[in-house]
């Protein structure tokens, strides 16, 4: 359906693209070169033991010239070390509405948005939204820190929002699901409010303690997102297999938790669509098209 934009002071435009209506989330309801002191493991990094010699200092590894998904388990890279591969190369900006958000920084989450005591324990602590960049620069730092490949980030967020984090979506009239100053009729909608924002769409309701994070920051949008990806690939949503789906749930199948982003079931005819429209943009690269680009 389509989707409203709030840009500057709150004047609403209309998106280039569309973004796929989200049905309930809640649960029930690079290939990297090999450097000395790291190996490369299924097209990943992963850290191995110590080195022998407790004086000894490992050349840092280079930044990889793009990040891939890493497997269910593996060690993954620090925020902090992310943004020094992601610096290493940035990119120009080509979303000049993200400019604002692009520049701010997120926070720490509560225990509301994951369903896992794994997740609260080894996911949750890591989402602070810690980087400023560019839009293609802060997707592959979120790309990098939660081990997915960036193609597969760059199309889905192209799915979402076409990478415009004002974006508002998912319009309903219940008032208990409204997020703070965005009532109902607040954003030109009357008697309905937007339960999902920003590039990647992080649905309000089922992330409280994201607020207000999730619309002010770019980077946390994303991070977000994509910790919740990573809980899903790592097999931490048992509760799926509870609920209506299409095929069993298990852990390590990337494609499988991107439907979930959308539908909040297991390869439902819902999800399995939008998994279709994801793959599709990204072997189009859409977000290399002249049109896709607003620098």
């Amino acid at each position: 359906m389509p989707i409203a934009v709030v840009i500057a002071a709150a004047a609403a435009i209309t998106l280039v693209g569309t973004i796929a209506a989200h049905a309930d989330r809640s649960p029930g309801g690079a290939d990297g070169r090999t450097g000395t002191g790291w190996s490369d493991t299924d097209g990943g990094w992963s850290q191995p033991a110590a080195p022998p010699s407790a004086t000894a200092r490992p050349t840092p590894p280079p930044a990889p010239a793009r990040f891939v998904t890493l497997p269910p388990g593996a060690d993954l890279p620090t925020g902090a070390q992310c943004a020094t591969w992601v610096r290493a190369r940035p990119s120009a900006e080509t979303k000049r509405m993200n400019l604002m958000a692009n520049s701010t920084t997120g926070h720490r989450i509560g225990a509301d948005i994951f369903d896992d005591d794994r997740a609260d324990a080894r996911i949750a602590p890591r989402v602070d939204g810690a980087f400023t960049g560019s839009t293609k620069d802060i997707l592959r730092w979120a790309a990098c820190k939660w081990g997915v490949d960036e193609s597969l980030v760059f199309a889905q967020a192209a799915v979402e929002s076409w990478w415009q984090q004002p974006a508002l979506g998912d319009y309903g009239s219940d008032a208990s699901r409204c997020a703070p100053g965005h009532g109902l009729g607040a954003d030109g909608r009357p008697g309905r409010c937007p339960e999902s924002f920003g590039i990647l769409q992080d649905r309000h309701p089922y992330q409280k303690s994201a607020w207000p994070g999730v619309l002010r920051s770019t980077a946390m949008n994303v991070d977000l997102a994509y910790a919740i990806w990573r809980g899903c690939f790592e097999g931490y949503e048992g509760w799926l297999n509870g609920e209506e789906r299409g095929a069993t749930y298990r852990a390590g199948d990337q494609w499988g938790c991107v439907g979930r982003w959308l539908s909040g079931r297991w390869r439902t005819p819902d999800s399995q669509d939008y998994i279709a429209k994801v793959q599709d943009y990204r072997a189009r690269r859409i977000w290399q098209d002249r049109d896709f680009q607003e620098p």
